[in-house]
Formats: C-alpha cells, structure tokens, sequence
C-alpha cells in the first residue's frame, strides 16, 4: 500500500479518546512510508490527523470541494490540497489516490464514504481493502446492525467480511496489508474503450 485514504468527522467528538486515536494512526500510517489521503479540511478528526501527519514527516493529499474550501474549513498547510467542484468529485478522486481505505470516528459523511467504498467492493468496481478503527467501541452498533444484516438475509457473509475491524492502528493496518477480499462478480461493466 502506497497510501491510505482516512474519513473521519469534521469535528472532534465528546472525548479525547479520539483525537488520541487519529494522531495514533496518523503516526502508524506514516511510519510505514504511507501517504494520507483525506477530506482536506482543517477541523475536528481531519485537522487533527492532517496535523499529526505533517508532525511524522510523513505525506498528505488533501481533497477538498470549493464551497467547503472557501468557507476556511480548507487546511492552509499542505503541499497538496486538491480542490475540486463537488463532493462527488471528492469521494472519486480520494478513491483514486488510495489503495486502501480506514474510517475512525466520524458523522453522516464519514458513515457514506466508507459505505460507498465497500459497496465498490462488492460490486467489483475495485478491490482495495477497507477497515474500521473502532476506538472505544463507537463502531459497535454498526457492528452489530451489519451483523443482524447478515442474518436477516439482506448482506452476504462474504460482503460483511469485505469490512476489516480493529481496535489498535497497527492491527488494522496489518489486517488490512494482508486482507482477501472476496471474488465477486462485477456488476457494473467498465467502458472498454
């Protein structure tokens, strides 16, 4: 893995457990010679992890849209802050730049662009691995809601095992260095031209 894209909230959450968490993974990451890609932004969990990143000497792409960027949420200090026109544009060109993705704790926005990444997988438009760091157990009723999924008859077991979940960074980046995704049929043909 040559980098990894991070969603997480734009704010800080109720509790310093989870700044700890970003600058953890931030310097995991980084200590492995990754790039981080990310939101772009300069608050709550972005800020944060963006800061811990630059503090390792390591790289960081941020994405970001105009709106969001012109509002000063945009982070000042990165060599490659990338702003395009839509949120859209965003999640598809975070997805380009990472060959995997991790989500720490985060809002709506975090929840739809690890989601979007998985139902990637499962429809075979890529195959990069994917992970959750659940920090202090905030991802356990998600847990719990996939897992009811599953026997419900609703997600496949090899779909939920696409989500790689782990409580400590270099767990879950090990996990996810030697993850197996699922074989799946694609469901979305690709332009051949």
């Amino acid at each position: 893995m040559q980098s990894i894209c991070v969603f997480c909230g734009s704010n800080a959450g109720n509790s310093p457990i989870y700044a700890e968490a970003a600058r953890a993974l931030a310097r995991a990451i980084a200590s492995r010679g990754v790039r981080i890609v990310y939101g772009g932004g300069n608050v709550g969990l972005m800020g944060v992890i963006a800061e811990a990143v630059l503090a390792a000497g390591a790289q960081v792409t941020g994405v970001i849209p105009h709106a969001l960027h012109e509002r000063e949420v945009g982070h000042r200090g990165l060599a490659d802050l990338r702003v395009v026109n839509s949120m859209h544009e965003r999640k598809a060109l975070m997805a380009e730049l990472a060959d995997a993705f991790i989500a720490l704790p985060g809002g709506l926005g975090t929840f739809e662009e690890m989601f979007e990444m998985l139902t990637w997988v499962q429809l075979g438009i890529h195959r990069k691995p994917c992970g959750i760091l659940n920090v202090a157990g905030f991802y356990d009723n998600m847990i719990a809601f996939l897992d009811h999924a599953v026997a419900t008859g609703f997600l496949k077991p090899e779909h939920r095992g696409i989500l790689v979940i782990e409580r400590e960074p270099q767990a879950l980046l090990e996990r996810l260095a030697a993850h197996q995704l699922p074989v799946v049929k694609a469901w979305i043909k690709r332009d051949q031209t």
